[in-house]
């Protein structure tokens, strides 16, 4: 202190007398430079002392706030469900003191209008034992494959090094030695393994969910649309956040759990954690392939014998196949999908995640900014909380023309919402500046660059959103047109929903491709998997509407079979109308995040594999891209002819029973719903292996003998061919569904014109609603699966690839 006391001194004398000699000016030279000296090293190990304490601080804050995101998810969820729960007042109890009855003991006045709701909860039961007893059947199966998979993964990555124990030096950074390829082996196969087992259980809470709610809606639609649409919808909430608390709350674990081993070799932690995402989306594809071939075989069989050929409404008692079609909504349309946008969920984070580690978050292992995509998920989960009260509790739905609008005001609140929540994320989370990795080079990115690359793909969710919706809502004219066209027959019908599916790509594509453009700029690789996450972001918001549509069909159905008022069956037939168009919405969401994530783990594949350039006039590459974009057709012929052969046999034995047991079109003999539901569970489980063996063995054969190239060009053909069929089949079937239910409908002069039930443009509607089926029910949703699912095994098994990979060029 009393050498800075001198020097300010001799500063001020020096200021004040200008004839100071050489001696003297030395002197003060020399302090002013051993003053600095100390003064710019204190500040600098002042400087580091606080950034250290700062990112201490930001990692305790992310250890925090992720977990209590997921768990306020999953508590919001019970909510839900307990609000519920709550339609079923009381009942008799039975031995275990549980209600097995929905009755109200106050709501009905008479003994027969008793009977209906006990017919209800007869029907849910129903339901729900078939839908149960085939998951746990299927799941019985997947069980088996993911240990012969796990095992086959655990061999494949482990010999990479032989089999050695030994650290090796890192494949981005040789400067530094990362844990053995045997560690990262076995730490991927468990990731894989946990994936596996949180997809199979979101889609059975899933399933337990709905068959627990479609009777509650039912009866909520005695009181009113409103009432059931606020049932239906806070029904599809719970399966929605508890699907994505679920995921973040297992992902966030076993990154803290592995980064146990890894320490700091953050590059073989991420690396491993793919794994998680890889096991999401092979659940996921059997959950689609399967439980679509069950509900189409079910649906299609009861939908031609049942309308077409006996001229009886949809969800007649007396229609054998009526209890496997409605088990089918759930095993397929619930489960299957909610599999399924898990599998994007797991696949966009671990992208994101992957290129960020080999970044300059992962070198400065900046754990906050590493957890930016969690972080982007977690504040979802908020908004989405804030958005769902929207629906259930500020605006009500006082007749059928709001149900639409509403579900509507979902997408846009919650886009609106997260937008700011991004923002908000993006600036306490990340630093003003950092790099990127870029295909062996840098790239300098700013935090704010970041949050539009997560916005355009939030809003080209949207875009996405709404046009999948113009183009299958009967509320406009694409549909209306397809309807008009049942005049003339079958025949015309299916050439204008053709025509409207393969229009509906035009968009999509459009916001896609924008999407890829600007997140690429910005921020490279990491930002298209923003981008994805981005539109993924609201999935708690997406899954509620989605699930919405399965549940309001069962309700339907519910409410025919029991007998209840055409009243009652106008009001569940509107709110199914509307699920018709959000299931479509949820399916265009679906294929838009995974063209963007499989885009994503397509460039990280491409750095794992250390492929300099993707050269398509290359031959290696260019035969892969042919065969590449073959692929989704293929792909989609197995699901067809499947659900096609399971339908051949409903169809059979449908007719069968209508003409050898009698009294079943008077009404005074019951059906075999056993029969026809074990149709569809054996078709089911039979058919959906061969186009699953296709997805998970074609990188698996074309890495291994043709090598890292000809793979890349495999997984580019396949994205840009499969997104563009994938949008036009789901399309073309939501167009083809409302169509018919336009018509039956009846609710303008010009549907009534093309009615009633059982005429000819009806019968001709039908007719096109069965070939869209399996379009939009098996086909198309699974196809998203197919190019993700491809590109993420890809990039778990480029290790293996990049180092034993190519046999056949190699001998040849």
């Amino acid at each position: 202190m009393a050498d800075v006391s001198s020097l300010f001194f001799s500063v001020m004398s020096f200021g004040s007398n200008q004839s100071i000699d050489d001696e003297m000016e030395l002197n003060f030279v020399y302090e002013l430079r051993k003053f600095k000296c100390v003064y710019f090293v204190f500040c600098d190990t002042n400087m580091k002392v606080e950034s250290k304490a700062m990112g201490l601080i930001g990692d305790a804050v992310t250890q925090i706030v992720i977990p209590v995101a997921a768990i306020v998810g999953i508590g919001f969820a019970l909510f839900q469900w307990v609000l519920v729960s709550r339609v079923k007042v009381s009942g008799e109890n039975d031995k275990k003191g549980y209600t097995d009855s929905l009755i109200e003991d106050d709501e009905e006045e008479n003994s027969q209008e008793h009977d209906v709701v006990a017919k209800c909860a007869e029907i849910q039961n129903a339901i729900s034992v078939g839908a149960t007893s085939f998951l746990f059947t299927e799941y019985r199966y997947l069980g088996i494959f993911m240990g012969a998979f796990a095992v086959l993964m655990f061999l494949f990555l482990g010999s990479v090094n032989g089999f050695s124990t030994k650290s090796e030096q890192c494949t981005y950074n040789k400067e530094i030695m990362c844990k053995p390829a045997l560690a990262n082996a076995f730490f991927s196969t468990i990731a894989f393994l946990l994936g596996g087992i949180t997809s199979t259980v979101s889609g059975f809470l899933g399933m337990k969910i709905a068959t627990y709610a479609n009777a509650r809606t039912t009866l909520e639609a005695r009181k009113g649309v409103g009432k059931a649409f606020i049932t239906a919808f806070r029904s599809g909430a719970v399966m929605g956040f508890l699907l994505a608390a679920n995921g973040l709350l297992v992902l966030f674990l076993t990154i803290n759990v592995f980064k146990v081993y890894y320490g700091d070799d953050w590059e073989g932690l991420y690396e491993s954690i793919t794994g998680y995402g890889l096991g999401g989306s092979s659940m996921a594809l059997f959950g689609r392939v399967g439980g679509g071939i069950y509900t189409k075989a079910a649906d299609v069989g009861a939908d031609l014998v049942g309308k077409v050929e006996r001229n009886i409404p949809e969800d007649d008692p007396r229609n054998p196949a009526v209890i496997a079609d409605n088990v089918g909504d759930n095993v397929g349309d619930i489960a299957g999908m909610g599999s399924d946008l898990f599998g994007s969920y797991a696949e966009s984070s671990c992208a994101a995640l992957f290129v960020a580690s080999i970044s300059s978050f992962g070198t400065t292992h900046n754990f906050m900014a590493m957890s930016y995509p969690l972080l982007v998920s977690s504040m979802g989960i908020v908004v989405c909380l804030v958005t769902t009260l929207f629906a259930t509790d500020m605006f009500e739905i006082k007749n059928v023309k709001d149900i639409e609008p509403s579900l509507k005001r979902q997408l846009l609140i919650s886009t609106v919402l997260m937008t700011i929540g991004i923002a908000m994320v993006t600036l306490l989370a990340l630093p003003s500046e950092f790099t990127l990795f870029n295909f062996g080079t840098t790239k300098t990115v700013r935090n704010w660059h970041l949050f539009f690359c997560v916005s355009i793909g939030l809003w080209a969710g949207l875009v996405i959103g709404y046009t999948t919706e113009y183009y299958t809502s009967n509320a406009y004219s694409p549909v209306q047109d397809v309807a008009d066209s049942c005049r003339t027959g079958a025949a015309t019908n299916v050439i204008f929903g053709l025509a409207l599916g393969y229009k509906s790509v035009i968009i999509p594509i459009f916001a896609i491709a924008l999407a890829i453009y600007v997140s690429f700029s910005f921020a490279a690789m990491y930002g298209i998997a923003m981008a994805a996450l981005g539109m993924l972001s609201t999935i708690a918001t997406g899954l509620a509407i989605d699930a919405y549509g399965p549940i309001s069909d069962n309700a339907g159905g519910i409410a025919e079979m029991a007998g209840m008022s055409h009243k009652i069956r106008e009001r569940t037939d509107a709110l199914d109308a509307a699920g018709n168009t959000t299931a479509a919405i949820g399916k265009g969401f679906a294929i838009g995040s995974a063209a963007l994530v499989s885009l994503a783990l397509f460039g990280a594949y491409v750095s794992r594999a250390g492929i300099e350039t993707v050269d398509v006039l290359s031959p290696k590459v260019f035969i892969g891209l042919l065969v590449g974009a073959m692929l989704p057709y293929w792909f989609s012929a197995m699901t067809m002819k499947s659900v096609g052969k399971a339908a051949l046999k409903m169809v059979e034995e449908v007719r069968r029973q209508f003409n050898t047991i009698p009294g079943i079109m008077e009404g005074r003999t019951k059906p075999d719903y056993a029969t026809c539901v074990k149709i569809s569970t054996d078709a089911s489980l039979r058919e959906m292996i061969p186009p699953g063996a296709l997805v998970m063995l074609t990188p698996l054969i074309a890495g291994t003998f043709f090598g890292v190239e000809t793979l890349a060009g495999v997984l580019a053909g396949s994205l840009v061919s499969g997104v563009q069929v994938a949008i036009s089949a789901s399309n073309t079937g939501g167009a083809w569904d409302n169509a018919k239910k336009y018509i039956e409908a009846g609710a303008t002069e010009h549907a009534r014109s093309l009615g009633p039930k059982g005429s000819d443009p009806h019968k001709a509607a039908v007719i096109g609603d069965t070939i869209g089926d399996p379009l939009k029910d098996t086909s198309g949703p699974s196809l998203n699966i197919l190019i993700k699912l491809m590109a993420v095994e890809s990039l778990v098994f480029a290790p293996f690839f990049a180092t034993h990979g190519g046999l056949l060029f190699k001998l040849f």
